[in-house]
Formats: C-alpha cells, structure tokens, sequence
C-alpha cells in the first residue's frame, strides 16, 4: 500500500482540468495569439463533422513530450534529480561508489563533474539506481520521492511544476475526442505512478525509454525484476518506435520543446490529411527559465529552424501563455 503522504500529494496536484469541447474559452491560460488560433482552428477544423478535414474519434491521436513540454526540465531533467537522491539513499549498500565514477563525484556533491561523463555516466547512473527491485517496489519509491522532494530553484513539488496552459491543452483535446499520450525520452515506469493524477494520461497511454525487466517468483509470488539493462531509448528517431510499438496509429498532432523532438513532430505531421505540430519555445527567463540553442537540456535549434517551412507552431512562453505553473511563476 502506499503511504498516506504521496497519495495525499498526488490527489491535490495540478491535475488536468476540466474542459468542455464547445466551452466559450477551453484555453484560458493561452494570450489570444496566433498560436491559441492554430490550435483551436486544427481542433474545429478535424472535429467537425461534414468538414474536408473531418477526423473520426478513433483516428485522433495526440502526442505529447513530458519534460519541457508538459513540465519543466530546468535546471536538470525531474528524473536525474531522483537518480541522484537515490545514490544518496542506496549509498551505505554500494561503498564502491565512494570511488567509482560517476557515484564517487555525486558523493562529494559535484554533480557537474559526475555529469561530463555525459550520456554512458548517465545512463550508468539510472540503470543502477532504478533496478535491483521489483516493478511494484520502484512505482512505490517514485510515488514516496514525489510526496517529499522539492525543486530546487521554487522548492515546490515536481508534480506543481506543470504548464497550466499545456494541461488545458491536453483537457480540450481529450473534450473534443482526442486519445492524449505521453511519448517521452523519460522512464516510462518513472512516468507511469503518477500521470494520470497529474495530466489525466492514463498508464498505459504513457510512451518511454525503458530498462530490462525479467518475469520471476519470488516467495510464491510473481513479481516483474527490474534490470541494469537497457531495453528501448524513446528519444529522436526512437520516438516514432515507440509510437508504432505502443499506439498502433500515427498520431495527427505532436507536442515537443525540443531537437528529441524533431523525428515525432516530422512522423504526425507528415501524414495525409489535416495534422498539427508545436513547439514549446522556452522564452520567458523571468517566470520559467529562457533557453533554445546552446541548452545542454532541452537543446532548440533543428527544430526551430525547420519550424516555418514544416508548418509547426512555435508557442512563444513569454507572449502567448499569461500564467505559467499552477502556483504563477518561479519567482512567485
């Protein structure tokens, strides 16, 4: 059973709102800006029936990027942030981390050295925090991190560090017939606990990078063992992989913030028919954080470069969104 503290966090979180399709403004957290009429005019235009470009419910499929585009990245991906407080706690059972690398530097609170190791360290770093249990026990630890880690720049919980406007977005679309899924460079199993209380987005509509699992008993009991291995990266080419593994259909609309975004957004939007893509353009230091090209999180630059000639969105933070997080901005 899970403890009180993180079913009580996630039962009061910035779960998506409600939304009616024929609501007068299903988006009010979006400035009336061209990119809140691309939007509204994709979803009349495929939504209507009798329209040229009339999409039946079964074939609308959205999908949407999680970090940066669903909920903040900075100034570390959500998901790094517990690798690294699962180092500290698993410590004390590996004293080899004290001297190998990339454990030894996180011990000694240098994270920037930990990190130059750069992709293999961080992936040595999540496989060997995020296995070693049983799929049940790591839905539990991710669920008891939630209900007490806090941002270090807002200190608020991840889980408050959502886009209002994006969890509009998804309830609008879900209201005019949409099926909304997460397709993440992320954990799919880090994602899985807790998407649906945050964005409505059901467990099994949650696309992700995955680690080994192997069926077993264990005291009479059949358990589901995680790995140190890895099994599928959802991320550039490997997201529309994914999409084709898990969803069946290409999706008609696609929802990213970044370059690992690019092959998703060019997959939906290539399609025959009336298809959407946007971009999340971080622009707004002040509220959120400013970032595109030279970010080693979230890096913009294809993407955004290709953007007009594609026909994509570019959702500009500062000018089109009039609140940002649930709680305001991260000054607030």
């Amino acid at each position: 059973m899970l403890k009180l503290s993180a079913v009580s966090l996630l039962a009061t979180s910035a779960v998506a709102p409600v939304a009616l399709a024929d609501d007068p403004d299903p988006l009010p957290s979006w400035n009336e800006t061209a990119s809140k009429k691309a939007i509204l005019d994709f979803v009349g235009s495929v939504t209507k029936e009798g329209s040229a470009d009339f999409v039946p419910e079964e074939e609308r499929i959205a999908v949407f990027d999680n970090d940066g585009t669903l909920w903040a990245e900075q100034p570390m991906y959500f998901q790094l942030l517990f690798a690294i407080d699962r180092v500290k706690a698993l410590v004390p059972l590996h004293p080899e981390w004290q001297t190998e690398e990339p454990f030894a530097s996180l011990l000694k609170g240098d994270v920037k050295g930990a990190l130059s190791g750069g992709e293999p360290a961080i992936m040595k770093l999540v496989m060997e925090t995020h296995s070693g249990m049983s799929a049940d026990d790591f839905d539990k630890i991710v669920l008891d991190w939630l209900a007490t880690a806090k941002h270090p720049v807002t200190n608020r919980p991840f889980t408050e560090m959502v886009y209002t406007p994006m969890l509009e977005l998804l309830a609008y679309m879900r209201a005019s017939g949409f099926r909304t899924y997460i397709v993440s460079g992320g954990g799919i199993d880090f994602m899985r606990p807790w998407a649906d209380k945050v964005y409505g987005v059901p467990p099994e509509q949650v696309v992700g990078s995955s680690g080994e699992t192997k069926f077993m008993v264990r005291d009479g009991v059949p358990i589901l063992m995680r790995l140190p291995e890895i099994n599928f990266i959802d991320d550039g080419p490997g997201k529309p992989v994914g999409i084709h593994q898990h969803i069946g259909r290409r999706p008609i609309a696609a929802f990213g913030n970044s370059d690992g975004d690019f092959e998703m957004l060019e997959y939906a939007t290539r399609g025959e028919g009336r298809r959407f893509g946007l971009i999340v353009h971080h622009t707004d230091d002040v509220r959120e954080w400013a970032y595109d090209r030279n970010s080693s999180i979230g890096r913009l630059e294809k993407a955004l470069d290709l953007a007009n000639e594609s026909g994509w969105t570019v959702v500009d933070m500062k000018n089109d969104w009039k609140t940002i997080f649930p709680f305001g901005g991260k000054q607030d």
